[in-house]
């Protein structure tokens, strides 16, 4: 039985939202982040603070885990391509957080990984979890995650480790105040300035985060009859780009107008998930589309951001890529 879940990543935007459901549902939750959560007292005075690029055999005697959870990476596309050292690091995390199950034999093992891993592909085919390859691979970000599946595996095969593989795509909503796609669309909307999107043709399958964090629940509470396995937790519909940004414009009332540039190294153009997969096994069905999806992250937004905190950390963020 399923009691205590150490979540890593526990100050990320996914990390957030299922730490709070989980503790609201009865858990016992291991907060574990490199930095302090900036959303929620609760999960603060839990969170165990390490740098994941360290073994954990730093962090000391606490209560070992039934679960974990390893959500904690690197995860903009662009910035692994200008840093490649960035995905090194996802990759020794990852290495370190399965030597701390092997080593406290936890064998309940869910990995965060990414649609970047089917690589390109065609509009009208949807990838099911099996349509992988090597050869694939658009960027050092997907290698850290590709390489990280092919990691877990080989500690299912060696040290009784039941992995189950969770790829996710374009998750937005709740506690995110990032630079990431929608965050950045809302910030510039709400101030009249120019939106650019990379790749004309781009059209990703974004999901809610309430539809993720679903996801990842159904994994908890059915995991032993589920695992090992994988699994594409998306929305299963995709959407432009330049749909999404003209949703934004459209909800604020903004005279922001869009700038259409080239698609950068290393991201792909398209991706749609085949979530049957899920469906049949976990009875996951995601309810938010992008247009209701779009509508509550920008009330949630407007909403977080009268806290000065959250704005001066968006601000803090464009202003060290010369972007606010």
């Amino acid at each position: 039985m399923i009691q205590t879940v150490m979540v890593t990543g526990s100050s990320g935007t996914v990390g957030t939202a299922l730490v709070l459901d989980l503790l609201s549902q009865g858990y016992n939750v291991i907060p574990l982040d490199m930095k302090p959560s900036m959303w929620d007292d609760k999960i603060n005075k839990k969170t165990i603070l390490h740098d994941l690029r360290k073994p954990l055999t730093l962090i000391g005697k606490r209560k070992i885990p039934d679960i974990i959870i390893h959500l904690a990476s690197n995860a903009r596309v662009h910035d692994l391509v200008v840093d490649p050292q960035k995905a090194l690091d996802n990759y020794i995390m990852t290495h370190n957080i399965l030597e701390y199950a092997r080593l406290n034999k936890v064998q309940r093992f869910v990995f965060s990984s990414s649609r970047e891993v089917y690589g390109e592909s065609r509009s009208n085919i949807k990838r099911s979890e099996d349509s992988t390859h090597v050869t694939k691979i658009k960027s050092p970000y997907t290698a850290s995650k590709f390489a990280s599946e092919a990691l877990i595996h080989s500690y299912g095969e060696c040290y009784d480790i039941n992995p189950v593989i969770v790829r996710l795509s374009n998750v937005y909503g709740r506690f995110d105040v990032s630079e990431r796609a929608v965050p950045l669309f809302i910030y510039y909307a709400k101030r009249n300035r120019t939106i650019n999107i990379f790749g004309a043709e781009k059209k990703l399958d974004f999901t809610y985060t309430d539809d993720a964090i679903d996801g990842l629940l159904r994994i908890i509470k059915k995991y032993d009859k589920i695992a090992p396995n994988t699994f594409n937790i998306t929305l299963g519909k995709g959407r432009k780009i330049i749909d999404i940004a003209k949703i934004i414009i459209k909800e604020m009332n903004s005279e922001s107008q869009l700038v259409i540039g080239d698609k950068r190294t290393g991201e792909i153009s398209t991706f749609v998930a085949n979530i049957s997969h899920a469906f049949n096994l976990l009875g996951y069905n995601p309810k938010i589309s992008a247009n209701e999806g779009i509508k509550l992250n920008i009330e949630w937004y407007l909403e977080a951001m009268k806290d000065r905190r959250y704005y001066e950390s968006q601000v803090r963020d464009l202003k060290r890529r010369g972007w606010a």
